[in-house]
């Protein structure tokens, strides 16, 4: 393997995240709170349609902390997409709650509405009804939003959104993220932004994320000395941190462009090739294409093009592997499966920074082509 690296999706770092970096270490705020944590919330509250923000140390925090704002425990059923990596699922049991998992729809790949009511209607045959759906926007592609809101305000349900990796997506000219109760942000490494690791929740309930800041701090009263009345969390994001988001979100709309670049031309260099499938961006949606996906037509293909790929040191990855299909979840309940075990067995993520150098693109290409 002489030939250099090309990630899955890396990191990609300017001038603006130092700056904002270097002001941070020279007025000493290194601390978990500061001018910069406070900023960052403000720039993502103004592109998330102003709704009320608090930064964390990760979206699987974010996500812990709606479902103990939502006051779920044992006994309880949260509707979890199954399609999805396993942040999105593991704080149901951080909750000692049960998660029933639903199936995903072929045209986004995401939870399918059919699924998600003939999952309700079963947890409520048995007399209990669901707590919460938290529902992903996988890939950066939106969810059929409309009728998954309409499903949720006819039961009555709350709604997490795990828009993860979909920061820069719209649904309808509305941000992802903002249609829910909740909405969750991720930073890791791998977004299309990054604050090195952290998250963020956001709501237009004022005091679900004043509760969040207070849970997130370890849930410290307001007294002169250490007073605490409920169990906390260390869940804030540092400012030093934010003082990185700060120089990322500058760059976010750059950042998606050059993303769909890569999709569209990945799609380009491909689109003779039958046996190669690409995720359509439905009318009313647009994706920030986090991850450029292909769809082969067997298993056999697509281990063919990964592991030729990987030959090449290129990394790629199959599709999220479903979370009922997971050993700590095959006693979980699942309603549906067969879109996402074939998405799974057929599907593989392809090298998608926003860094990639046009000879990359073309060096993934000709693999791909020589193995398809």
């Amino acid at each position: 393997m002489s030939k250099s690296r090309i990630w899955l999706s890396s990191p990609h770092m300017g001038n603006e995240e130092q700056a904002f970096v270097k002001d941070a270490f020279e007025k000493n705020w290194i601390a978990p709170v500061g001018p910069h944590l406070t900023d960052f919330e403000s720039q993502l509250s103004k592109i998330s349609s102003n709704r009320y923000v608090a930064a964390l140390s990760s979206g699987t925090s974010a996500i812990h902390l709606s479902l103990v704002i939502l006051g779920i425990g044992p006994g309880d059923l949260v509707l979890c997409s199954s399609f999805t990596f396993a942040a999105s699922a593991n704080p149901i049991i951080y909750q000692g709650a049960s998660p029933v998992f639903v199936d995903s729809e072929q045209d986004t790949w995401n939870m399918c509405p059919d699924k998600l009511e003939e999952a309700i209607l079963h947890c409520l045959a048995s007399r209990t009804k669901p707590k919460a759906i938290i529902l992903v926007h996988l890939y950066g592609m939106s969810s059929k939003m409309n009728e998954i809101m309409n499903i949720a305000l006819k039961y009555d349900i709350p709604l997490i959104e795990d828009a993860a990796e979909a920061l820069g997506s719209t649904y309808e000219n509305q941000p992802l993220g903002t249609f829910g109760d909740f909405g969750v942000f991720s930073f890791n490494g791998n977004k299309i932004i990054t604050t090195s690791g952290g998250g963020a929740l956001i709501s237009n309930n004022k005091n679900y994320i004043d509760k969040a800041k207070y849970l997130a701090t370890q849930a410290r009263d307001d007294a002169p000395h250490y007073e605490h009345s409920q169990i906390g969390y260390n869940y804030r994001m540092s400012n030093v941190l934010a003082a990185i988001g700060l120089g990322q979100l500058k760059v976010l709309s750059k950042r998606v462009e050059q993303r769909r670049y890569n999709y569209s031309f990945y799609r380009k260099k491909l689109s003779s090739h039958s046996n190669i499938l690409f995720l359509e961006e439905p009318n009313n949606t647009y994706s920030n294409r986090w991850i450029t996906t292909i769809l082969t037509d067997s298993f056999c293909t697509r281990e063919r093009i990964r592991c030729a790929l990987m030959d090449n040191n290129i990394e790629s990855r199959p599709l999220w592997k479903p979370m009922h299909l997971q050993p700590i979840y095959q006693n979980a309940i699942m309603i549906g499966g067969l879109v996402s075990e074939t998405l799974f067995e057929r599907g593989l993520c392809l090298p998608s920074s926003s860094n990639l150098l046009q000879e990359d693109l073309e060096r993934v290409i000709n693999v791909i082509k020589e193995n398809a």
